[in-house]
């Protein structure tokens, strides 16, 4: 293996069904990891940013839609953590259905970790990962999840989580975040509560860090 390829950052992608348990997994590896090893962009703080239509209007968007994620901005950030040079990630606001006008500045690792539900389903993104991992987790679970969740940290009503839900998250599940599995290096079910699959992965980056020192 030449140099050039050891020094590079190693890029995971973690994905899965709203509720699966992605989130979980990508802090777990974070976590796991020595400090300032890893760094994590979450695909849900680049949605593309509605500010301009109005509050109502904005409620209405198929947020589990590929189009509602700015991709271009995700995958430039990623080519430049990967170069070795900080970002400022946009930041979400999830009551608001807006961005925020503050961002967050990412300083280059050693590991870069995407996570979302889409994370896996464009072509461009998938050629930028080292390790494609998807968390599977029943859907009755997913639902539980996704309504707590929706309930305590997001400001929505069960009315309004249950609209989305029949309307945007399952079918959209159907159409791109299900069939996107299939390109997935790891398949991880149930999430962070695996720790045997866990431990593979974390062996497989420390690795990696181990021969880029």
């Amino acid at each position: 293996m030449n140099e050039a390829r050891v020094s590079k950052p190693f890029v995971v992608a973690v994905a899965g069904g709203s509720g699966s348990g992605k989130t979980t997994v990508a802090r777990a590896i974070g976590t796991a990891l020595p400090p300032g090893a890893s760094v994590t962009l979450e695909q849900d703080h680049y949605y593309r940013d509605r500010a301009e239509l109005p509050f109502e209007e904005r409620v209405k968007v198929n947020y589990d839609h590929p189009d509602a994620i700015e991709f271009e901005l995700l995958q430039h950030h990623v080519d430049e953590l990967v170069a070795s040079r900080p970002v400022d990630r946009p930041s979400y606001d999830f009551a608001a259905h807006a961005r925020r006008s503050e961002r967050v500045h990412l300083d280059p690792a050693p590991i870069i970790i995407v996570e979302g539900i889409l994370a896996l389903t464009l072509p461009e993104m998938r050629t930028r990962y080292d390790l494609k991992i998807f968390v599977d987790t029943d859907a009755d679970i997913r639902l539980m999840r996704r309504i707590r969740r929706d309930l305590e940290e997001r400001g929505r009503s069960f009315a309004q989580v249950r609209a989305q839900y029949y309307e945007s998250v399952r079918p959209m599940h159907l159409a791109f975040v299900e069939p996107s599995k299939r390109f997935a290096d790891v398949i991880v079910p149930e999430g962070g509560t695996n720790r045997v699959a866990l431990e593979l992965i974390l062996s497989r980056l420390r690795e990696h860090l181990a021969s880029a020192g």
